[in-house]
């Protein structure tokens, strides 16, 4: 019994706990689906199993069970994407969950360099390019809206399309269903100098809109 492997294999472990929680901070913050313990418990688990992979001593299990971890990964990340309305959302949360399983990889294969270097680069991304990506968005012309009729909505199709006309803003509906006995509508809507307001006005102010999403 070699006490210096299990402590050796304690610290890999405590280094996966350590890089878990720094990246789970952020989704936690931002009340995701995957916050703070889930992407713990994926760093660790990833970690563990590359350890018992280099173990087992068989030929080839390490590249099988590196390829599964991978595979299992993917299910999970899968679990945080939805679609809402035209918009797919919960891509990050996947993508963080995909790179935490690799960084946990990397740490049971003793690759703590590249694991301190690439976790440096995604709390950049995370953290310090959030006000890029504001501020980005601010020139972002092309907006996705969910209106929610009360009824089927018979004249406000029509009513619609003459205002987006009336005040030059480029549209495409995109998707038209009845939901019990309301209709939904999904438009994508561009406007040049970026004045939604006025379209949010119109959508409040109009009698057939129940609700609407952006």
């Amino acid at each position: 019994m070699n006490i210096s492997i299990y402590l050796e294999e304690a610290g890999q472990i405590s280094v996966a706990f350590i890089i878990g929680a720094i990246l789970g901070l952020e989704r936690e913050f931002r009340s995701k689906a995957a916050g703070f313990r889930t992407m713990i418990l994926i760093s660790v688990g990833s970690c563990l199993f590359t350890i018992l992979s280099k173990e087992s001593g068989s030929i080839g299990a390490s590249d099988r069970i590196a390829s599964n971890i991978v595979t299992g990964i993917g299910f999970i990340g899968a679990g945080v994407i939805f679609k809402e309305g035209i918009s797919v959302k919960g891509l990050t949360t996947a993508a963080l969950i995909w790179i935490t399983a690799a960084l946990g990889m990397a740490i049971g294969y003793h690759n703590y360099p590249v694991a301190i270097v690439v976790t440096i680069i995604v709390v950049i991304a995370l953290f310090i390019l959030e006000p890029v990506h504001r501020f980005i968005h601010k020139f972002h012309k092309v907006k996705d809206y969910k209106i929610i009729t009360d009824g089927v909505g018979n004249n406000l199709r029509e009513d619609l399309e003459k205002f987006f006309n009336l005040h030059k803003l480029g549209y495409r509906c995109m998707k038209v269903v009845k939901e019990n006995n309301d209709a939904i509508f999904l438009y994508r809507i561009s406007s040049r100098d970026r004045n939604y307001d006025l379209v949010n006005q119109f959508l409040l102010e109009h009698k057939e809109v129940r609700s609407f999403d952006v």
